[in-house]
């Protein structure tokens, strides 16, 4: 296999950034990080070829660009990590995967990540109907993680990358993790994974 070249374009305070960043480090895989902070460089020609949806992150590997963070994810774990099982081979186990990684891109962005958002970024939405979301995601990720370590299988999984940067980061929007201590010891467990690195902390709000 040749070395990669690897660039990964995004945002540090950025949940999606981060879940590809630390899946980067937990390979142990060398990457340029680029910083893409502002809507006119996303809106840029240069950017806008890299991913016309403008959106972050991307990753460049060599001369192929691999938008969005679960796509990112995926490409990564089948290129540089098939023997890994960040993608399990059982047809069961990776429909359980799949099924956290549509979580993520569903009820955890709309409920904890979106929380974060409107405080950290002021995105506009309704208070009330984002913490009810979230809180009815953790709920059902504590009572999961009750009797297992990891969301998808008897080990960490992109299942578990995928969710871990927003949840985490809950409190930054005002939701607390006080309620869910399977979570919270999931999430320790996640950060005490090998090459783990961790995203910037946003101030936690005094009222929630």
């Amino acid at each position: 296999m040749s070395e990669p070249d690897l660039t990964l374009y995004g945002l540090r305070l950025s949940g999606h950034s981060h879940r590809a960043e630390l899946f980067l480090s937990l390979l142990g895989l060398p990457y340029r990080f680029v910083a893409v902070a502002s809507a006119e460089q996303r809106a840029a020609a240069d950017f806008r070829r890299l991913n016309p949806l403008g959106q972050i992150p991307v990753l460049t590997d060599g001369a192929a660009a691999i938008p969005d963070s679960n796509a990112i994810l995926v490409y990564l774990a089948a290129r540089y990590a098939p023997d890994g099982g960040w993608m399990p081979a059982d047809p069961l186990d990776a429909a359980e995967v799949q099924r956290w990684l549509s979580i993520a891109s569903g009820e955890v962005r709309t409920g904890p990540a979106l929380a974060r958002l409107m405080v950290v970024f002021g995105a506009l939405a309704d208070r009330a109907t984002v913490h009810a979301t979230a809180a009815r995601i953790l709920g059902f990720m504590d009572g999961h993680l009750a009797d297992r370590r990891h969301l998808a299988a008897d080990r960490a999984t992109l299942a578990d990358i995928a969710c871990y940067s927003y949840v985490a980061h809950a409190p930054e929007g005002g939701v607390s993790l006080a309620p869910y201590p399977a979570v919270r010891a999931w999430i320790a467990r996640i950060e005490a994974l090998p090459g783990f690195v961790p995203m910037p902390a946003s101030p936690i709000p005094e009222q929630a």
